[in-house]
């Protein structure tokens, strides 16, 4: 349908072209609302210790099994464009602070769900929207004011903190080991700055292994390479290993330029033959010289250098990752040489044990032992691929967290604690505003609520009595009052070890009022034609929550 717009004259003017569509004012908000409800009422049911979690089948009938928020939504395809905003918040929490990607979601559609209370009584979105900033600023203030500084002994906080983000997940019957392991491998990579400590995320590999059970993850002190040992006349295992890095190929390098060879006798063979083989075993003399016995080459071995290194008794991988390369620097000490001739006994890093594993069916080599290394592997084993898939995303968001008090040591209980703590300071605050700003504050107040009212639900507890006995609770003093999910009850979450960054509270306050601002605001969804004249959009903006990939609404 082309769009007429009636001019003073009655002369009727085409605007859009062929097959665009148009939906405005009250109808192009209720859409988006509805769709942004949505999207939050899909992951609002695995949020905390007591959430479920989503089977998502995608078109190749990969199934992925997880309550990671982040992952929900991007696994299933999400068509409008509204929804599509909840998707990229979770995508942007995940990526800032790792954690707290459900309840980002579950905060926006909360959000919006009030606000859409609002606009039905006539108050302006774009009051709304001021008025919702203003409450984010004065939440965050609160959260800050509240916060508990670490200092000291920081192990034991950060394993509070790392068990307390696996308690949702499926590992978390064996949070206590895993944690354990993530901090320790946090500690072991962070670098001390003048502004607190640098922790890169990268520096921890994650090597994850289907079989055993998930109490058989371990943290390896070195790097783990999924390859295995290039030659079978090769030693499969080093102690007290010397290792070389090197980032050029062990094989005569191929003329840029088409170059013929005239050959006219059988001896002209043999010399061009043995001339070649002389030059692969200069390249392996140069590295018995430095004192390696074992190499790891980013690039490709030549059969003959292989043969040579093999004599040599030289522990050798090739065709290693970049990214593998790097770590395997920082975890050893050894300098990644780019040509033969610069290496020398100074390039050469140190391990206690070099040893080619069978792990399943493969064979891995683990480089272990190493004396300070700055890069470490976790090694994730478990029942099935499905469970270590989601043991892996677990641990990742355990590391996130690990690295966000890291690098800012300020910590608030969990358990929907803050949030409502939060909220009755807004409810006390709201009162000072004026007009209708005042309205927006408290809706803000109560969305905060639905975060500590989703755990409880998901807890099976009465919503209503478990915020009616929260809030008594906090207004007499105990700010750390929350849900603790776990037991069903309603409990000082600081003594139960239920602990969160600050960082992410922050982050999930300040994106999810940024997403639900920008929702807010649109009051026209204007969809042009696709090229080719396909069929027109269903009238209502976008079209309802069409293609979500294989799960039932």
């Amino acid at each position: 349908m082309s769009i007429q717009q009636g001019t003073a004259g009655g002369v009727p003017v085409l605007i859009l072209k062929e097959g665009a569509s148009q939906t405005k004012g009250r109808d192009a908000q209720k859409n988006n609302i509805t769709a942004a409800k949505l999207i939050s009422e899909i992951v609002r049911s695995s949020l905390g210790p007591r959430g479920m979690d989503k089977m998502l089948v995608d078109s190749l009938g990969d199934v992925t099994i997880t309550n990671d928020g982040a992952t929900i939504l991007k696994e299933i395809d999400v068509q409008h464009p509204a929804a599509k905003m909840m998707v990229e918040i979770s995508k942007a929490t995940d990526n800032e602070v790792g954690d707290g990607t459900t309840s980002v979601v579950v905060l926006a559609g909360a959000l919006i769900e009030k606000a859409e209370e609002l606009i039905n009584k006539d108050v302006h979105p774009t009051i709304i929207v001021d008025g919702y900033r203003k409450s984010a600023t004065k939440a965050i203030e609160v959260l800050n004011s509240i916060a508990q500084k670490i200092v000291g002994n920081e192990k034991q906080d950060l394993i509070r903190i790392a068990k307390t983000s696996m308690q949702t997940k499926l590992v978390s019957r064996e949070a206590d080991d895993l944690a354990e392991i993530v901090v320790t491998a946090s500690l072991a990579v962070s670098e001390k700055t003048d502004s607190g400590n640098r922790l890169d995320i990268d520096d921890i590999k994650v090597e994850k292994k289907a079989g055993g059970s998930l109490r058989d993850t371990k943290l390896i002190k070195g790097i783990v390479l999924d390859k295995e040992v290039v030659h079978g006349g090769m030693p499969k295992r080093i102690e007290k290993a010397k290792i070389a890095l090197i980032n050029s190929a062990l094989e005569i390098e191929k003329t840029e330029f088409d170059a013929k060879i005239n050959i006219s006798s059988p001896d002209q063979m043999k010399m061009f033959l043995e001339e070649e083989n002389r030059m692969l075993k200069t390249m392996v003399d140069k590295i018995v010289a430095s004192g390696a016995n074992v190499v790891v080459c980013q690039k490709g071995i030549d059969d003959i250098a292989q043969h040579y290194l093999a004599k040599a008794g030289i522990l050798t991988v090739r065709r290693v990752k970049e990214s593998d390369m790097t770590k395997m620097g920082r975890a050893t000490a050894a300098r990644i040489v780019n040509n033969l001739d610069d290496l020398t006994a100074k390039d050469l890093g140190a391990a206690d044990l070099v040893e080619e594993r069978k792990v399943e069916t493969d064979k891995w080599v683990f480089i272990e032992g190493c004396k300070h290394p700055k890069s470490v592997t976790i090694l994730i084993r478990g029942g099935s691929q499905r469970v270590v898939d989601e043991a892996e995303r677990s641990v990742h968001d355990a590391l996130m967290v690990s690295k966000d008090v890291l690098e800012k040591p300020l910590i608030v209980a969990g358990g929907g604690a803050p949030e409502a703590y939060a909220a009755s300071k807004l409810r006390e605050w709201a009162s000072t505003l004026s007009g209708r700003e005042q309205l927006a504050a408290e809706k803000f107040a109560e969305a905060l609520e639905v975060i500590p009212l989703s755990l409880a639900e998901n807890a099976g507890m009465d919503p209503i009595d478990t915020l009616t006995e929260l809030r008594s609770k906090q207004s007499k003093g105990a700010k750390w009052t929350g849900v603790d999910a776990r037991n069903a009850r309603i409990t000082d979450m600081s003594k139960v070890d239920v602990v969160e960054p600050l960082a992410v509270k922050e982050q999930v306050i300040k994106s999810a009022t940024e997403a639900a601002s920008m929702i807010l605001r649109i009051d026209d969804v204007i969809a042009s034609s696709k090229s080719g004249g396909g069929p027109p959009m269903p009238p209502g903006g976008m079209g309802g929550m069409g293609g979500m990939g294989g799960m039932d609404m």
